[in-house]
Protein backbone atom coordinates (compact mmCIF):
# COMPACT_ATOMS: atom_id res chain seq x y z
CA UNK A 1 0.00 0.00 0.00
CA UNK A 2 3.04 1.99 -0.13
CA UNK A 3 4.86 4.09 2.85
CA UNK A 4 2.50 5.59 5.28
CA UNK A 5 1.50 9.35 5.69
CA UNK A 6 2.99 10.63 8.50
CA UNK A 7 1.59 13.36 10.56
CA UNK A 8 2.85 17.07 10.58
CA UNK A 9 1.67 19.61 12.44
CA UNK A 10 0.51 22.34 9.41
CA UNK A 11 2.81 20.57 7.05
CA UNK A 12 2.23 17.21 6.61
CA UNK A 13 -0.50 14.57 6.51
CA UNK A 14 -1.88 11.52 8.73
CA UNK A 15 -4.48 8.71 8.00
CA UNK A 16 -6.55 8.61 11.28
CA UNK A 17 -7.16 5.09 9.88
CA UNK A 18 -5.43 2.65 7.58
CA UNK A 19 -7.12 -0.19 7.23
CA UNK A 20 -9.30 -1.65 4.01
CA UNK A 21 -10.02 -4.66 1.49
CA UNK A 22 -10.90 -4.27 -2.07
CA UNK A 23 -14.04 -2.36 -2.94
CA UNK A 24 -15.68 -2.07 -6.45
CA UNK A 25 -15.85 1.63 -6.03
CA UNK A 26 -13.50 3.47 -4.16
CA UNK A 27 -14.59 7.52 -3.80
CA UNK A 28 -12.92 9.90 -1.81
CA UNK A 29 -14.56 13.03 0.00
CA UNK A 30 -13.43 16.17 0.59
CA UNK A 31 -14.20 18.41 3.29
CA UNK A 32 -13.28 20.74 5.97
CA UNK A 33 -14.01 18.29 9.02
CA UNK A 34 -16.58 15.54 10.31
CA UNK A 35 -17.95 18.03 13.05
CA UNK A 36 -21.65 18.43 13.85
CA UNK A 37 -22.87 20.41 10.95
CA UNK A 38 -25.96 18.48 8.38
CA UNK A 39 -23.01 18.02 5.36
CA UNK A 40 -20.85 15.89 8.08
CA UNK A 41 -24.46 14.49 9.88
CA UNK A 42 -25.20 12.85 6.05
CA UNK A 43 -21.90 12.26 5.31
CA UNK A 44 -21.64 9.79 8.65
CA UNK A 45 -25.44 8.32 7.79
CA UNK A 46 -24.22 7.38 4.47
CA UNK A 47 -21.18 5.23 6.09
CA UNK A 48 -23.82 3.80 8.05
CA UNK A 49 -26.03 2.80 5.28
CA UNK A 50 -24.39 2.60 2.20
CA UNK A 51 -23.67 -0.91 0.72
CA UNK A 52 -19.80 -1.49 1.32
CA UNK A 53 -19.69 -3.98 -1.05
CA UNK A 54 -20.12 -1.40 -3.65
CA UNK A 55 -18.76 1.48 -1.96
CA UNK A 56 -15.28 2.13 -0.24
CA UNK A 57 -15.35 5.44 1.56
CA UNK A 58 -12.65 7.78 2.37
CA UNK A 59 -12.35 11.06 3.53
CA UNK A 60 -9.56 13.91 2.92
CA UNK A 61 -10.06 16.40 6.04
CA UNK A 62 -8.39 19.54 7.28
CA UNK A 63 -8.45 18.77 10.57
CA UNK A 64 -10.18 16.30 12.88
CA UNK A 65 -13.75 16.17 13.80
CA UNK A 66 -16.52 14.55 16.22
CA UNK A 67 -17.16 11.67 13.57
CA UNK A 68 -13.90 10.78 13.12
CA UNK A 69 -13.94 7.25 15.55
CA UNK A 70 -17.32 6.07 14.40
CA UNK A 71 -16.27 7.12 10.54
CA UNK A 72 -13.26 4.67 10.90
CA UNK A 73 -15.12 2.04 12.85
CA UNK A 74 -17.40 1.77 9.75
CA UNK A 75 -14.41 1.22 7.18
CA UNK A 76 -13.76 5.27 6.16
CA UNK A 77 -9.70 6.08 5.85
CA UNK A 78 -9.08 9.63 7.32
CA UNK A 79 -6.46 11.64 6.03
CA UNK A 80 -5.79 15.28 7.60
CA UNK A 81 -4.81 17.64 5.05
CA UNK A 82 -3.97 20.89 6.89
CA UNK A 83 -4.97 23.27 3.73
CA UNK A 84 -1.85 25.45 3.31
CA UNK A 85 -1.52 28.67 1.54
CA UNK A 86 0.65 27.85 -1.27
CA UNK A 87 -1.13 25.71 -3.66
CA UNK A 88 2.03 23.83 -4.98
CA UNK A 89 2.42 22.43 -1.11
CA UNK A 90 -1.06 21.32 -1.07
CA UNK A 91 -0.83 19.63 -4.40
CA UNK A 92 1.91 17.55 -4.11
CA UNK A 93 0.31 16.53 -0.33
CA UNK A 94 -2.76 15.95 -2.60
CA UNK A 95 -1.05 13.61 -5.23
CA UNK A 96 1.20 11.60 -2.57
CA UNK A 97 -2.56 10.68 -0.65
CA UNK A 98 -3.78 9.51 -3.72
CA UNK A 99 -0.50 7.82 -5.03
CA UNK A 100 -0.18 6.11 -1.84
CA UNK A 101 -3.77 5.19 -0.91
CA UNK A 102 -5.21 5.02 -4.93
CA UNK A 103 -6.26 4.66 -6.97
CA UNK A 104 -9.70 6.29 -6.69
CA UNK A 105 -12.54 6.01 -9.25
CA UNK A 106 -14.02 9.44 -7.78
CA UNK A 107 -13.12 12.38 -5.83
CA UNK A 108 -16.92 14.01 -4.69
CA UNK A 109 -15.49 17.77 -3.24
CA UNK A 110 -17.88 19.55 -0.43
CA UNK A 111 -15.95 22.92 -0.23
CA UNK A 112 -17.09 26.01 -1.53
CA UNK A 113 -13.71 26.31 -3.18
CA UNK A 114 -13.34 22.85 -4.69
CA UNK A 115 -12.23 24.31 -8.33
CA UNK A 116 -8.54 23.16 -7.64
CA UNK A 117 -9.43 20.22 -6.14
CA UNK A 118 -11.24 19.30 -8.85
CA UNK A 119 -8.18 20.10 -11.57
CA UNK A 120 -6.04 18.65 -9.29
CA UNK A 121 -8.08 15.83 -9.33
CA UNK A 122 -8.08 15.81 -13.16
CA UNK A 123 -4.77 16.11 -13.57
CA UNK A 124 -3.82 13.18 -11.47
CA UNK A 125 -6.36 10.95 -13.69
CA UNK A 126 -9.33 10.44 -11.70
CA UNK A 127 -11.84 9.53 -13.79
CA UNK A 128 -14.96 10.67 -11.92
CA UNK A 129 -14.99 14.57 -10.21
CA UNK A 130 -18.22 15.50 -8.32
CA UNK A 131 -18.50 19.17 -6.91
CA UNK A 132 -21.46 19.07 -4.35
CA UNK A 133 -22.80 22.53 -3.65
CA UNK A 134 -24.06 23.12 0.09
CA UNK A 135 -24.97 26.65 0.11
CA UNK A 136 -26.64 29.26 -2.50
CA UNK A 137 -23.25 31.25 -3.66
CA UNK A 138 -25.62 33.90 -4.99
CA UNK A 139 -25.92 35.49 -1.57
CA UNK A 140 -22.64 34.05 -0.10
CA UNK A 141 -20.99 36.55 -2.78
CA UNK A 142 -22.72 39.18 -1.07
CA UNK A 143 -21.47 38.33 2.36
CA UNK A 144 -17.78 38.25 1.83
CA UNK A 145 -14.88 40.85 -0.02
CA UNK A 146 -13.37 40.78 -2.90
CA UNK A 147 -11.07 38.70 -2.41
CA UNK A 148 -13.13 35.61 -1.24
CA UNK A 149 -15.80 36.86 -4.32
CA UNK A 150 -12.51 36.34 -6.44
CA UNK A 151 -11.43 32.93 -5.55
CA UNK A 152 -15.26 31.60 -5.53
CA UNK A 153 -15.74 33.04 -9.17
CA UNK A 154 -12.22 31.28 -10.18
CA UNK A 155 -13.28 28.02 -8.25
CA UNK A 156 -16.62 28.48 -9.73
CA UNK A 157 -14.76 28.19 -13.70
CA UNK A 158 -12.39 25.57 -12.56
CA UNK A 159 -15.53 23.53 -11.44
CA UNK A 160 -17.29 24.36 -14.51
CA UNK A 161 -14.32 23.10 -16.29
CA UNK A 162 -13.33 20.27 -14.82
CA UNK A 163 -16.21 18.32 -13.10
CA UNK A 164 -17.85 15.30 -14.51
CA UNK A 165 -20.90 15.90 -12.48
CA UNK A 166 -22.12 18.45 -10.09
CA UNK A 167 -24.57 18.40 -7.59
CA UNK A 168 -26.42 20.96 -5.40
CA UNK A 169 -28.87 20.59 -2.89
CA UNK A 170 -31.31 23.07 -4.27
CA UNK A 171 -32.28 24.70 -7.57
CA UNK A 172 -31.66 27.79 -5.90
CA UNK A 173 -27.99 26.69 -5.07
CA UNK A 174 -28.13 24.99 -8.42
CA UNK A 175 -28.75 28.28 -10.13
CA UNK A 176 -26.29 30.45 -7.62
CA UNK A 177 -22.98 27.79 -9.06
CA UNK A 178 -23.87 26.07 -12.30
CA UNK A 179 -26.14 29.15 -13.76
CA UNK A 180 -29.61 29.83 -14.92
CA UNK A 181 -29.58 27.21 -17.81
CA UNK A 182 -28.19 24.43 -15.39
CA UNK A 183 -31.18 21.84 -15.95
CA UNK A 184 -30.16 21.85 -19.84
CA UNK A 185 -26.67 20.42 -18.49
CA UNK A 186 -26.47 16.94 -17.98
CA UNK A 187 -24.07 17.26 -15.79
CA UNK A 188 -25.58 19.03 -13.14
CA UNK A 189 -28.36 17.77 -11.33
CA UNK A 190 -30.47 18.24 -7.57
CA UNK A 191 -29.23 16.11 -5.10
CA UNK A 192 -30.27 17.32 -1.51
CA UNK A 193 -28.39 15.50 1.81
CA UNK A 194 -31.10 13.56 3.49
CA UNK A 195 -31.55 12.31 7.38
CA UNK A 196 -31.99 9.14 9.25
CA UNK A 197 -35.85 8.82 10.39
CA UNK A 198 -35.31 5.48 12.46
CA UNK A 199 -34.27 8.20 15.63
CA UNK A 200 -38.11 9.73 15.41
CA UNK A 201 -39.82 6.37 15.95
CA UNK A 202 -38.27 5.68 19.01
CA UNK A 203 -40.74 6.01 22.23
CA UNK A 204 -39.51 9.62 23.96
CA UNK A 205 -40.54 10.24 27.62
CA UNK A 206 -41.32 14.23 27.32
CA UNK A 207 -41.19 14.57 31.07
CA UNK A 208 -37.64 12.56 31.52
CA UNK A 209 -36.54 14.63 28.35
CA UNK A 210 -37.75 18.47 29.87
CA UNK A 211 -36.32 17.57 33.59
CA UNK A 212 -32.88 16.46 32.16
CA UNK A 213 -32.37 19.58 30.50
CA UNK A 214 -33.66 21.59 33.64
CA UNK A 215 -36.92 22.65 31.63
CA UNK A 216 -39.97 23.59 33.96
CA UNK A 217 -43.17 21.68 33.19
CA UNK A 218 -45.48 24.85 31.82
CA UNK A 219 -43.13 25.67 29.64
CA UNK A 220 -43.73 26.69 25.60
CA UNK A 221 -40.06 25.31 24.24
CA UNK A 222 -39.44 27.10 21.47
CA UNK A 223 -35.75 25.35 19.89
CA UNK A 224 -32.96 26.32 17.48
CA UNK A 225 -30.03 23.65 16.10
CA UNK A 226 -27.00 25.44 14.28
CA UNK A 227 -23.54 26.20 15.06
CA UNK A 228 -23.13 29.76 16.50
CA UNK A 229 -21.31 31.62 13.27
CA UNK A 230 -22.98 34.96 11.71
CA UNK A 231 -24.69 33.07 9.03
CA UNK A 232 -27.44 31.52 11.63
CA UNK A 233 -28.53 35.24 13.12
CA UNK A 234 -28.62 34.35 16.72
CA UNK A 235 -28.65 37.90 17.32
CA UNK A 236 -31.81 38.25 15.44
CA UNK A 237 -33.16 35.12 17.41
CA UNK A 238 -32.67 36.70 21.07
CA UNK A 239 -34.51 40.01 19.77
CA UNK A 240 -37.55 37.50 18.69
CA UNK A 241 -37.19 35.88 22.24
CA UNK A 242 -37.06 39.07 24.20
CA UNK A 243 -40.42 40.15 22.17
CA UNK A 244 -41.68 36.45 23.03
CA UNK A 245 -40.75 36.94 26.74
CA UNK A 246 -42.67 40.06 26.93
CA UNK A 247 -45.80 38.34 25.93
CA UNK A 248 -45.38 34.94 27.44
CA UNK A 249 -43.11 34.79 30.43
CA UNK A 250 -43.05 30.86 30.11
CA UNK A 251 -41.69 30.59 26.88
CA UNK A 252 -38.36 28.86 26.25
CA UNK A 253 -35.63 28.83 24.10
CA UNK A 254 -33.81 25.30 23.48
CA UNK A 255 -29.90 26.30 21.74
CA UNK A 256 -28.36 23.16 20.26
CA UNK A 257 -25.15 23.47 18.68
CA UNK A 258 -21.72 25.50 19.52
CA UNK A 259 -19.37 28.05 17.76
CA UNK A 260 -17.57 31.19 17.61
CA UNK A 261 -20.14 33.20 18.38
CA UNK A 262 -21.73 31.72 21.45
CA UNK A 263 -20.24 33.25 24.02
CA UNK A 264 -21.52 36.70 22.45
CA UNK A 265 -25.05 35.14 22.30
CA UNK A 266 -24.90 33.93 25.90
CA UNK A 267 -23.67 38.03 26.87
CA UNK A 268 -26.43 39.18 24.36
CA UNK A 269 -29.30 36.98 26.11
CA UNK A 270 -27.98 38.35 29.69
CA UNK A 271 -28.07 41.54 28.58
CA UNK A 272 -31.46 41.41 27.45
CA UNK A 273 -32.39 39.96 31.27
CA UNK A 274 -33.19 36.42 29.41
CA UNK A 275 -30.70 34.39 30.85
CA UNK A 276 -33.41 32.61 32.99
CA UNK A 277 -35.63 31.54 29.45
CA UNK A 278 -32.42 30.34 27.48
CA UNK A 279 -30.78 27.24 27.76
CA UNK A 280 -27.48 26.38 25.92
CA UNK A 281 -26.72 22.27 25.46
CA UNK A 282 -23.66 22.98 23.20
CA UNK A 283 -23.59 19.76 20.62
CA UNK A 284 -25.61 16.82 21.06
CA UNK A 285 -25.93 13.83 19.28
CA UNK A 286 -29.34 13.45 20.45
CA UNK A 287 -31.23 15.98 18.37
CA UNK A 288 -34.31 13.83 17.08
CA UNK A 289 -35.18 12.96 21.33
CA UNK A 290 -35.06 16.76 22.05
CA UNK A 291 -37.02 17.58 19.79
CA UNK A 292 -39.71 15.29 20.20
CA UNK A 293 -39.16 15.36 23.73
CA UNK A 294 -38.07 19.36 24.31
CA UNK A 295 -39.80 21.51 21.79
CA UNK A 296 -43.31 22.76 21.34
CA UNK A 297 -41.82 24.99 18.02
CA UNK A 298 -38.64 25.73 15.98
CA UNK A 299 -37.25 28.92 14.84
CA UNK A 300 -35.32 29.42 11.85
CA UNK A 301 -34.08 32.97 11.21
CA UNK A 302 -30.50 32.38 9.22
CA UNK A 303 -29.64 34.85 6.61
CA UNK A 304 -28.96 31.97 3.86
CA UNK A 305 -29.01 28.48 4.12
CA UNK A 306 -28.13 25.44 0.98
CA UNK A 307 -30.73 23.13 2.23
CA UNK A 308 -30.99 22.51 5.88
CA UNK A 309 -31.24 19.40 7.41
CA UNK A 310 -32.25 20.59 10.61
CA UNK A 311 -35.65 22.12 9.23
CA UNK A 312 -36.28 18.54 7.60
CA UNK A 313 -35.60 16.95 11.13
CA UNK A 314 -38.05 19.70 12.67
CA UNK A 315 -40.92 18.55 10.41
CA UNK A 316 -40.21 14.91 10.89
CA UNK A 317 -40.71 15.36 14.87
CA UNK A 318 -44.11 17.11 14.06
CA UNK A 319 -43.08 20.94 14.99
CA UNK A 320 -44.20 24.29 13.66
CA UNK A 321 -41.40 25.57 12.14
CA UNK A 322 -40.83 29.52 11.63
CA UNK A 323 -38.24 30.42 8.93
CA UNK A 324 -36.44 32.72 6.78
CA UNK A 325 -38.79 33.08 3.51
CA UNK A 326 -35.22 32.81 1.68
CA UNK A 327 -33.91 29.37 2.52
CA UNK A 328 -35.05 26.65 -0.36
CA UNK A 329 -38.66 25.59 -1.34
CA UNK A 330 -37.31 22.21 -1.24
CA UNK A 331 -36.86 22.43 2.01
CA UNK A 332 -40.07 22.92 2.86
CA UNK A 333 -41.25 18.55 3.11
CA UNK A 334 -44.88 19.39 4.96
CA UNK A 335 -46.53 23.07 4.00
CA UNK A 336 -48.81 22.96 6.61
CA UNK A 337 -46.33 22.86 9.53
CA UNK A 338 -43.78 25.53 7.73
CA UNK A 339 -44.31 29.40 7.67
CA UNK A 340 -42.16 31.71 6.21
CA UNK A 341 -41.07 35.35 6.89
CA UNK A 342 -38.73 37.68 5.44
CA UNK A 343 -35.73 39.25 7.85
CA UNK A 344 -37.40 42.68 6.92
CA UNK A 345 -40.18 42.13 9.60
CA UNK A 346 -39.81 43.13 13.10
CA UNK A 347 -38.41 40.82 15.68
CA UNK A 348 -42.39 41.89 16.80
CA UNK A 349 -43.80 40.10 14.25
CA UNK A 350 -41.81 37.22 14.13
CA UNK A 351 -42.79 36.83 18.10
CA UNK A 352 -46.60 37.53 17.18
CA UNK A 353 -46.69 35.00 14.34
CA UNK A 354 -44.53 32.37 16.91
CA UNK A 355 -46.77 33.25 19.63
CA UNK A 356 -50.28 32.47 17.21
CA UNK A 357 -48.66 28.93 16.82
CA UNK A 358 -48.69 28.30 20.43
CA UNK A 359 -52.47 29.08 20.55
CA UNK A 360 -53.36 26.90 17.16
CA UNK A 361 -54.34 23.19 17.38
CA UNK A 362 -51.41 20.90 16.25
CA UNK A 363 -52.19 20.52 12.01
CA UNK A 364 -51.08 17.32 12.25
CA UNK A 365 -49.33 14.38 14.64
CA UNK A 366 -45.54 13.42 14.38
CA UNK A 367 -46.03 9.75 13.23
CA UNK A 368 -48.17 11.67 9.89
CA UNK A 369 -45.60 14.11 9.66
CA UNK A 370 -42.81 11.53 9.66
CA UNK A 371 -45.04 9.64 7.18
CA UNK A 372 -44.70 12.25 4.47
CA UNK A 373 -41.12 12.14 4.77
CA UNK A 374 -40.47 8.49 3.64
CA UNK A 375 -39.48 7.21 0.81
CA UNK A 376 -38.72 11.00 -0.50
CA UNK A 377 -35.33 12.20 -1.20
CA UNK A 378 -34.69 13.13 2.54
CA UNK A 379 -34.92 10.00 3.76
CA UNK A 380 -31.87 8.21 3.78
CA UNK A 381 -32.59 4.94 2.94
CA UNK A 382 -33.86 6.40 -0.50
CA UNK A 383 -31.09 9.12 -0.27
CA UNK A 384 -28.35 6.50 -0.62
CA UNK A 385 -29.95 3.77 -2.71
CA UNK A 386 -29.71 7.18 -5.40
CA UNK A 387 -26.27 7.71 -4.31
CA UNK A 388 -24.61 4.44 -5.11
CA UNK A 389 -26.88 4.60 -8.36
CA UNK A 390 -25.01 8.00 -9.11
CA UNK A 391 -21.73 6.37 -8.46
CA UNK A 392 -22.34 3.40 -10.68
CA UNK A 393 -23.35 5.28 -13.70
CA UNK A 394 -20.59 7.38 -13.73
CA UNK A 395 -17.65 4.79 -12.94
CA UNK A 396 -19.44 2.97 -16.38
CA UNK A 397 -19.82 6.21 -17.50
CA UNK A 398 -15.86 7.33 -17.63
CA UNK A 399 -14.94 3.06 -18.05
CA UNK A 400 -13.00 2.84 -14.41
Amino acid sequence: MGKKLTHQTNQGERPLNASRGPKTVKILHVLGRMGAGGLENWLIQVLRHMDRKQMQIDLLVREAGLYDREAQALGANIFVVPYPSSPPVFAARFFRLLREHGPYQIIHSHLPLSGFILFLARWAGVPGRIFHCHIDETILKTKVNWRRRFSLALSRHLIRKYATHGLAVSRVAAVGIFGDNWQSDPRWRFFPCSIDLAPFTAPVDRQEVRRDLGIPAPAWVIGHVGRFFAQKNHAFLVEIAREVVNREPQAYFLLIGDGPLKPAIQEKVEQAGLTRNFIFTGVRRDVPRLMQGAMDAFLFPSFFEGMPLVMIEAQGAGLPCMVNEDIAEEAVVIPTLVQRLSLETSAAAWAGALLAIKDSPPTLSPREALAQIENTFFDIRTNVARLEALHRQLVTAVGA
